[in-house]
């Protein structure tokens, strides 16, 4: 995957610039005026949150006893490890889900192990077939628990929306705790169980809306251990095991794509930072696999490395060995479920490319559609539904409409839709599938992603209903994808020491992007060339002021030619640091351009 795909940013499709404008002048203290600039774009004008966000620190996580619902089901978590209960997590098949059931697991063995216990505690996990069963708790799985001796249910990532599924629990003589952080169910219904662990219940006071569902395990499990000790300082066991947990959590909040931003970046900031010296032999090996043993592992290489190796295994299979690799694996069982997950990684690559070109097909196969269409709803019996969310995803990036793709699954046909991913912040997927839920066996997911269950013949319906929405919701210009400018910079703002400066600003990711700048008036030095195995890729040299930098387009081959001819044009990048051979240059990635 490359930087460009990344960004998700067809070169080929005109975009319209917005530059944020540059804040009053001020003094930007210990940070170069073009940081302070990017900072005051991400609404940090102020010097103390500037410093915060600069330099996060993990006593600045807010304690979990502010997190609704989470003193409660850490008490009766360690009622039943107290008891010797069975307790089985019931987790959503993705890298969240996954993560999260991990922490909560190692948590529970290691609450059982507390005050001299001679036991690991009774604790298992589930995790739904994403075909078979679908997304979230259901009734079957619940029964089979039941009859396996399950005496606690605790979901990971799901269970909000599950009503009826929880008065199924309390029949079964199930005690059933929710943790979980998507949508509740229309009106803000909620389930009848013991105890609902979720950021955004009503009365709320807690700060992190946006805690994706591993970050709520982990607060959870920070919970679970206050509550084993006599003050609300953990057990210094608990408290290494929590710095371990926070690398898994940070793997959940980066794939599942929540803001980046005050708890979250703290998680992910610290998570990564510590990710190679894990003691889990699973990651360890998830990292070899990834070729990434020598690398400083970021959010690029979790969201497009990591995550999709873990994902492949639920989206192809099923996903119980992923969280096997993060739970029981010893080193050489998780080397061999690293080599499956990889396996299952290229086959769904594969499946996807098809897919994809498949999908093109469909819509005529260019690279534009016409302005009368505002929405992509698009069905074959033949798509695998565990990747059609990501070839969503991909069409997205391509012709900037929401979109859902719909294909075979057990009967009913299931679907995955995505939101735009910029410059449309009225499209709420989740709502619009709630507008068109008449239409629907069951629907479900967020702002920016959900999932739905349809019945065949309604499939085409479905489809005028969601364009209806769409037309609804959005006008011609949001139909036109966006590049934000953060800033425009001149030749001296691409000094060196600033531009590590302005790395510092990582984690990217939703909420914190990558920053982009521009430089107008730019001029070219010597000849572009095309580069890459098949001369998708374009290298040149761009020439500013009396400075010129290197530079590199991806997928960027259309712009050869106008280059060629262009007197002068203006450049939008993000800026990097290369390191060759001893010397350390700032270089350009293009993500546009425009020509004089």
């Amino acid at each position: 995957m490359d930087p460009q795909q990344r960004q998700g940013c067809a070169v080929n499709t005109p975009k319209r610039w917005i530059v944020t404008p540059p804040p009053p002048a001020a003094d930007s203290g210990a940070v170069a005026p073009l940081v302070a600039t990017l900072l005051a774009a991400r609404g940090l004008s102020d010097p103390a949150d500037a410093e915060s966000f600069l330099d996060p620190k993990l006593a600045d996580l807010p304690e979990p006893e502010l997190l609704p619902g989470a003193a409660d089901a850490a008490k009766l978590i360690l009622s039943a490890v107290r008891e010797n209960r069975r307790i089985v997590l019931y987790g959503d098949y993705d890298v969240d889900g996954i993560t999260g059931v991990a922490i909560l697991w190692h948590a529970i063995r290691l609450a059982a192990r507390t005050g001299g216990r001679d036991r690991d505690g009774n604790v298992g996990y589930y995790v739904p077939h994403r075909v078979e069963e679908g997304y979230g708790l259901n009734a079957e799985a619940l029964a089979g628990l039941a009859r396996d001796g399950a005496s606690q249910v605790v979901t990971v990532d799901c269970g909000i929306t599950a009503i009826d599924e929880a008065q199924v629990a309390r029949k079964l003589g199930i005690e059933l705790i929710i943790t979980d952080h998507h949508e509740p169910a229309a009106g803000g219904a909620l389930p009848d169980a013991a105890a609902i662990v979720h950021p955004r219940l009503p009365g709320s006071v807690y700060p992190n809306g946006d805690l994706c569902g591993s970050g709520v395990a982990f607060k959870l499990a920070w919970a679970i251990g206050q509550q084993l000790s006599p003050n609300t300082r953990v057990t210094p066991e608990f408290r290494q095991f929590l710095m371990q947990a926070v690398t898994l959590a940070a793997l959940g909040t980066v794939a599942d794509v929540v803001p980046l931003l005050g708890e979250n970046r703290i998680i992910t900031a610290f998570g990564l930072r510590s990710i190679k010296k894990t003691q889990l032999a699973g990651l360890d090996a998830l990292i070899d696999s990834a070729n990434l043993r020598d690398e400083k592992v970021d959010s690029y290489h979790v969201g497009f490395s990591l995550a999709p190796r873990l994902n492949a295994a639920g989206r192809m299979d099923a996903a119980h060995q992923a969280v096997e690799l993060f739970t029981a694996a010893d080193a050489a069982r998780a080397r061999e479920i690293a080599d499956y997950l990889e396996t299952h990684n290229r086959q769904r690559q594969a499946t996807e490319r098809s897919i994809l070109h498949e999908a093109i097909q469909k819509l005529g196969g260019g690279d534009e559609l016409g302005e009368d269409r505002y929405s992509i709803v698009l069905a074959d019996e033949g798509w695998h539904p565990g990747v059609i969310g990501i070839v969503a995803s991909r069409l997205v990036d391509r012709y900037n409409r929401p979109t859902v793709l719909i294909g075979s699954g057990n009967g009913v046909c299931q679907g995955s839709g995505r939101s735009l991913k910029s410059g449309a912040g009225r499209f709420n997927m989740h709502d619009a599938l709630e507008a068109c839920g008449h239409l629907l066996v069951s629907h479900g997911g967020h702002a920016m992603a959900g999932g739905v269950k349809v019945e065949p013949d309604k499939v085409a319906a479905f489809a005028e209903a969601f364009e209806a929405y769409a037309r609804r919701c959005l006008t011609p210009d949001d139909l036109t994808p966006v590049l934000r400018i953060d800033a425009l910079a001149t030749s001296a703002d691409l000094d060196l020491a600033v531009i590590r400066q302005v790395r510092a600003l990582a984690p990217f990711g939703m909420g914190n992007p990558h920053p982009v700048l521009a430089c107008e008036g730019c001029r070219l030095s010597g000849q572009p060339r095309r580069v890459g195995r098949d001369g998708a890729h374009l290298q040149l040299h761009v020439a500013l002021g009396d400075r010129i930098f290197k530079a590199i387009a991806f997928k960027g081959a259309a712009w050869e030619q106008p280059l060629r001819s262009a007197r002068a044009f203006d450049v939008a990048f993000e800026p990097v640091i290369n390191e060759w051979a001893g010397r350390v240059t700032v270089e350009m990635q293009i993500r546009d351009l425009r020509f004089k």
